[in-house]
Order: C-alpha cells, then sequence, then structure tokens
C-alpha cells in the first residue's frame, strides 16, 4: 500500500494511456542523443579533460560566481564565446534550461510582451510564467501573424518592449526558424529577438555559429547556444548586448543563486569551440549525414518534407509510437518515442536524431527497419 495514492492513481493512468515515461539505459546504435558531432565520447574531449585537469583547473566551483565560484576558466570561455558568435558579451550557465529561466524571468519587465512561437520550448514557458511581463503566442513560425499580435497588443495600449522569443531549429519537429524575416520584423517593430540556438549550434550556420549568426552584433539580438548538443558537454552560453548581460548577472535567480557550472565543464566547452574554429569541416560533415539521412529516409520509408538532423516520424497514437520505438530498439537502433504532453495531443512521433556516432551502414539498416516496422505495426 503507496502513501500517496493519488501520485500511484496519476502513474497508472500514464501508464494505461501509454504515456509513463521511464528512465532506461543506453543501447545500440544512437539515434536519440543530441551528439550531432559525436563530440561526447571523442578522444579530443578526453585529451582536453586530462589536460585541464593537470593543468589545475578545479572539479568543482564551491559556490556561485558571485561568491568564490567565479573561476579564470569560466570568464576565459566568456572572453571566447563572445569572439566566436561574434556579440558583445556572454554569459555561462548550468543548462539551457536554467538559462531560458534566467532570460524570461529577468529581460522583459513589466508592461512588456513576450510574444513566443507556438511551439517554443517548455523552458521558455517556466520563464515566462515567473516573470512579470505579459505573453502570447504566434501560430508556428507565421511571421504576418507575429506582426498582427505586436498590432493588437499596441493597439490596446501596450507601450513596453517586444521580446520575440523563438527557436533557430525546432527539437521535435526539426523544423527551421525564419530567422532572417523575425530580425526585419524585429527591427520594424523596435523588438528584441531572442533565438535559441541549441538544436543549431555546432552545425548550422557559418561554421555551426547558429541560425543568428549574421545578426550576432545586433543590439536587438540575444542568442542561446547550449553545450550539451552539438558541443558534446554541458551547459549553456547567453550571447549578446553587454547590459542585458549585466541585468542577468544582477537579477537573474537561476543565475544569482546557482553555484556556478564546474570550472572542469568550462574548460572542455573551450575546447569545443576551437575544435570548430579550427575544423570547420565537422559541421560540414555533420551536414553531409544528415543530408544521406534525408535521401535514405525517403528512399525506404517514403519520408519527405525533412529539413534537419531531427526527423520527426508522425504515428499519431502514443501507444503506436511506444511499440514502434520498442521494436526498432530490439533491432539495434536507440530510438525512442515522444508522447504528448511533449508534442501536441495527435501527433505522438519517433524522433530520430541523426549525429557523427553511426555511420553510413548503420544509417541505411535503420530506414530499412523503418520502414518494415511502420508497416507492422498496428495503427
Amino acid at each position: 500500500m503507496t502513501g500517496f495514492p493519488r501520485h500511484a492513481q496519476a502513474l497508472a493512468s500514464l501508464t494505461s494511456r501509454g504515456r509513463r515515461r521511464v528512465l532506461a539505459p543506453r543501447a545500440g546504435h544512437d539515434f536519440a542523443s543530441n551528439d550531432y558531432l559525436g563530440l561526447a565520447e571523442s578522444d579530443l574531449m578526453r585529451a582536453a579533460a586530462h589536460a585541464a585537469l593537470n593543468r589545475g583547473v578545479p572539479v568543482g566551483a564551491g559556490g556561485s560566481r558571485l561568491l568564490r565560484g567565479n573561476t579564470p576558466e569560466h570568464e576565459a570561455l566568456e572572453a571566447e564565446a563572445a569572439a566566436f558568435f561574434g556579440t558583445e558579451r556572454a554569459l555561462f550557465m548550468g543548462g539551457g534550461f536554467q538559462a531560458n529561466t534566467a532570460i524570461f524571468s529577468t529581460l522583459p519587465l513589466k508592461g512588456d510582451l513576450v510574444l513566443h512561437d507556438a511551439l517554443i520550448h517548455a523552458s521558455a514557458h517556466d520563464g515566462m510564467r515567473l516573470g512579470r511581463a505579459e505573453t502570447r503566442s504566434f501560430p508556428h513560425n507565421d511571421v504576418p501573424a507575429a506582426e498582427a499580435a505586436i498590432a493588437d497588443w499596441r493597439a490596446a495600449g501596450g507601450d513596453g518592449q517586444v521580446w520575440i522569443a523563438v527557436e533557430s531549429v525546432y527539437s521535435m519537429d526539426g523544423d527551421f526558424a525564419p530567422v532572417a524575416e523575425l530580425m526585419a520584423l524585429a527591427d520594424r517593430q523596435g523588438a528584441v529577438l531572442v533565438v535559441d540556438e541549441a538544436h543549431a549550434t555546432g552545425l548550422w550556420g557559418p561554421g555551426g555559429r547558429g541560425l543568428s549568426h549574421d545578426f550576432a552584433n545586433r543590439s536587438n539580438l540575444l542568442s542561446l547556444h547550449t553545450c550539451g548538443k552539438g558541443l558534446g558537454v554541458s551547459g549553456a552560453l547567453i550571447c549578446g548586448d553587454g547590459v542585458l548581460i549585466d541585468t542577468l548577472v544582477n537579477k537573474a535567480r537561476s543565475f544569482i543563486y546557482a553555484t556556478a557550472p564546474s570550472p572542469l565543464n568550462a574548460a572542455l566547452v573551450r575546447a569545443a569551440l576551437a575544435e570548430l574554429d579550427r575544423n570547420p569541416d565537422l559541421p560540414d560533415r555533420a551536414r553531409a549525414q544528415v543530408a544521406m539521412a534525408h535521401r535514405l529516409a525517403e528512399d525506404h520509408c517514403g519520408l519527405t518534407g525533412l529539413h534537419s538532423q531531427i526527423l520527426p516520424v508522425i504515428l499519431g497514437d502514443d501507444k503506436r509510437a511506444l511499440a514502434a520505438a520498442q521494436a526498432l530498439q530490439a533491432r539495434g537502433h536507440d530510438i525512442r518515442a515522444i508522447r504528448p504532453p511533449t508534442v501536441p495531443r495527435g501527433t505522438a512521433r519517433l524522433r530520430i536524431s541523426i549525429t557523427l556516432n553511426v555511420d553510413a551502414g548503420v544509417l541505411d539498416a535503420l530506414f530499412r527497419d523503418l520502414a518494415h516496422v511502420l508497416d507492422t505495426v498496428p495503427a
């Protein structure tokens, strides 16, 4: 008998609907991670870790950045990241969720408007809930609708700063934001464009610098580059105008009251950025792998309309998505089912992630097996 019957009932309900989450070990070929460049377990990063430890870089920070937790590694990373991404300043935080919480709970002020894409990440929503600005959504990637929403807000008396929040590559659909059009909208409307580059960093944009890189020096662009995906480590870099960065240092609770990220982690992010800087062929190789995956997906499975390294296979029914994932796992492919509330109701899917951790033969085998599974797993 559990002492928490309501929690137990809620878990049982998730199980009955095919939505209960469980922790599963790694097994099979990697089609589930965000390690797009294959850096996370690379000899390059192992060597960087050994070198950092040998030169005395601490494993732990020991405190928040505003206490004794600020180290030369943090400061060096932030200077190098600002130069790499082409912005005035950068701020290193423990992860993308923490960073988005900081941005949206701190920078938009009372009387402002945060206008966000309907598919923006959960971390941005949590930040907005903690903030004081008004929030509205616009239909996914619909720039005219976003402009109309700003006009409606101003017509109703809104006169504060507008912040437009988008992802450059959407984590569950794999499509791209129209960043240039959104930047033009921000310029026309005197708005700030906030671009979460989590799934672009290291892979898309010039040298893997993100899809907003062409506008990086604009004071009305703020970009977020997470370090636990393409860069193969962990943490996040908020990049933009110095006044905004200083505001986060002084006002963002998830920065002020958090123990600083490991200095060793900062050293490893520096190594990843340095590798991208000296080896622009790395994102080129990753994009070629993505293009190959798109061809194989169409040839074997008839899948079209794919955009990036994230390939969604929409199955609709939660239990069918789970059964398809399990069938592919049994064939040696680590693919996970994504179900509501992570994605909208009725759009449960397989999320296939293309990385440099697999070769062409494994890619071909995956899509041959996927074709079989789609034919045999009942709707």
